[in-house]
């Protein structure tokens, strides 16, 4: 994958949404926050549709 999701840490509102639709690709860190903790775990498109779901689109491509 070229590509890695990266999540705005300081616009993410901790909803769990991208979480809930790739569990393999984002997390919830240490302050709360979600992460991308193994960019290539989940098809790409799985990804796309989290970013796409963001409340407040804080997850980009890189």
């Amino acid at each position: 994958m070229n590509k890695k999701p990266v999540v705005d840490q300081e616009n993410c509102i901790s909803c769990g949404l991208c979480i809930s639709t790739c569990p393999g690709v984002f997390r919830f860190n240490g302050t709360g926050k979600s992460e991308c903790y193994d960019p290539s775990g989940a098809p790409e498109k799985d990804i796309q549709q989290a970013i796409d779901g963001c409340p407040v689109q804080c997850i980009s491509w890189e």
